[in-house]
């Protein structure tokens, strides 16, 4: 592992890392906030998975989440959204290839040799960072923008147990019943639907759940408020009879200025959860 950059932080250090990865056969680079408590032992962690065309920048520099994470005690890891490099195949599309790995496993040429994205977010990640970092792996949380907040409830939803709470911004809510996730879905797994399912959280809201409290927050304002689909989640949540709260903030879009607004509040729910 590379150390390209520290920087003292609200009493931590903002870091940004380097590692050859298994999973995407390429060097990925990842943010990860440590807050002051590092130095007295391992302390709880929550990922920000980010979404269409960030990098693993975005958000530690936007979301205004570490002033909030150290007054927690949290660490924050903000992972790359697909791999990257001039062997990783793209598009010129702003919503397929690098920069929107969807957090899925890809099965199709060219997508299948680099992105493995669940892979990286649920194996090959964690394992670098609890083997690096004092951190209480038994004390994580996931939250995301968008289409990372579509790879925050279907891999918190998928793995029972990992996570104690999870919360998204924006969510991509219900790809498969779109003409855009359908294309996505499509172009990384195929076109057998049976492969889409594990990646999409309404239909995993319906058939599984969450075994912890959800939070999610969408703008009334959202400029891809019809794409995300919050009210088929919010079906699914309600005849399920999941513990969640689902808000419409009105007035606010799909920018950061949304998200930086909520941050503190995405920080406490999650707190509450690794704490209690």
């Amino acid at each position: 592992m590379e150390t390209i950059s520290e920087n003292a932080c609200f009493g931590g250090t903002q870091g940004v890392y380097k590692h050859a990865s298994s999973s995407c056969s390429c060097d990925m680079t990842f943010g990860l906030f440590q807050p002051q408590e590092v130095k007295d032992g391992p302390v709880p962690l929550l990922w920000f998975l980010s979404g269409l065309t960030c990098t693993h920048e975005n958000a530690m520099t936007k979301a205004g989440a570490q002033a909030w994470a150290a007054e927690q005690g949290i660490a924050l890891v903000f992972p790359d959204t697909s791999p990257r490099g001039q062997e990783v195949a793209d598009d010129d599309a702003y919503d397929l290839g690098q920069g929107a790995g969807f957090y899925v496993n890809a099965t199709q040429n060219p997508w299948r040799p680099h992105f493995r994205m669940w892979d990286y977010v649920t194996t090959d990640l964690p394992q670098l960072l609890e083997r690096n970092f004092e951190l209480d792996m038994d004390r994580q949380a996931i939250t995301g923008h968008s289409m990372g907040g579509h790879g925050a409830l279907t891999i918190a939803m998928s793995l029972p147990g990992r996570f104690r709470s999870v919360s998204a911004f924006a969510p991509i809510s219900h790809p498969t019943a779109s003409d855009w996730g359908r294309k996505q879905f499509t172009a990384y797994l195929g076109e057998d639907t049976a492969a889409w399912t594990p990646h999409d959280a309404t239909l995993l809201m319906r058939e599984r759940g969450f075994d912890g409290p959800v939070l999610v927050d969408t703008g009334t304002k959202d400029q891809f408020i019809d794409l995300l689909n919050p009210e088929a989640f919010a079906e699914a949540v309600n005849t399920r009879r999941q513990q969640a709260t689902l808000r419409l903030q009105p007035g606010y879009d799909h920018s950061y200025f949304f998200i930086s607004t909520f941050m503190e509040e995405h920080v406490a729910f999650h707190a509450d959860a690794l704490y209690s």
